[in-house]
């Protein structure tokens, strides 16, 4: 398979798409993005890249940091996440309080911001310096040690952050959240405004497409058996509240952003991250779907 020709291919047959969907202007410092930027990379289980378009310029990978504190957590805690946390999709919006209500704290998946407060909590309560030691693991497994927080992003995201205020406070009243919750959004805010480009990112992930093992880096990241896992609530929470859609169009464990992104893994083969900032009205990238959808259809690599 000539993947680099799938993927100019790719960059052509989705021109139609723009303008389909909407930037993440409720975020300000997301608003000014230019709408047409798209960048694609893969990364092959045995080290091979490939990309397309804006595939090194960095943008807010949001929602998709929630991927990394979720393995983070699971390397310190181990199963004992799932008790403060589920894994079922939510079927309600990502910053949705209804189901949070309703089921005592107990967030529904780790990919709603819900979920995505709780295992960052998590996480504050195993290590002095959360922020740190996410921003590290990042640089480690994607082998950028660029790589940062945008500051200007994070503070725009605290400044409007009153839901996931709200989201916090109730789960602290049911006893899910131990730390501060001034604290704990901040660290939220700062993992969400992380920097990265498809590059880096589809590195990132290469340790969930072959049981754990980076080519990337030249070791074992992550146990088999946590990659299996992640890889499933991946398929069916990754997605905000349209896994049943994405997984009907791409067929592929995923997480998205609102920056725009999308990581996906073709398990034994690849990872793939694409980047185009208009959203669908689910939250995720509408040409980043669309690119998606055609790169497994081309290549036959759907799991389905």
């Amino acid at each position: 398979m000539n993947y680099q020709a799938v993927l100019n291919y790719i960059s052509e047959f989705i021109q139609p798409e723009f303008g389909k969907g909407k930037v993440a202007d409720y975020i300000p410092s997301l608003a000014n993005i230019p709408p047409t930027k798209f960048g694609m990379a893969i990364h092959m289980v045995d080290g091979q890249t490939y990309k397309v378009g804006d595939a090194e310029e960095n943008f807010s990978i949001q929602s998709i940091s929630k991927l990394f504190v979720l393995q983070l957590v699971m390397r310190h805690m181990g199963d004992m996440v799932w008790t403060k946390v589920g894994k079922e999709p939510s079927g309600d919006p990502f910053n949705s309080l209804v189901l949070l209500e309703h089921e005592n704290g107990i967030p529904r998946n780790p990919f709603i911001n819900a979920g995505a407060l709780a295992t960052t909590d998590m996480l504050m309560s195993t290590t002095q310096d959360a922020s740190l030691l996410i921003r590290n693991y990042l640089k480690f497994i994607s082998m950028n040690p660029a790589i940062e927080s945008d500051p200007l992003v994070a503070q725009s995201e605290l400044e409007t952050s009153h839901v996931n205020h709200a989201l916090a406070h109730l789960m602290k009243s049911y006893g899910v959240i131990e730390n501060d919750v001034g604290a704990l959004i901040e660290v939220y805010c700062q993992h969400c405004a992380i920097s990265m480009n498809c590059v880096d990112l589809a590195a990132a992930i290469l340790p969930l497409a072959d049981k754990g093992y980076s080519a990337v880096c030249g070791e074992t990241i992550l146990p088999e058996r946590n990659a299996k896992r992640l890889n499933a609530v991946m398929l069916t929470c990754g997605t905000y509240d349209s896994v049943g859609s994405f997984a009907y169009r791409v067929g592929l464990p995923a997480k998205s952003g609102v920056g725009g992104g999308i990581v996906a893994v073709v398990p034994g083969k690849m990872s793939i991250a694409v980047w185009s900032p208009e959203l669908d009205k689910f939250g995720n990238s509408y040409v980043g779907t669309a690119a998606l959808e055609q790169f497994t259809s081309l290549t036959h690599c759907s799991i389905f």
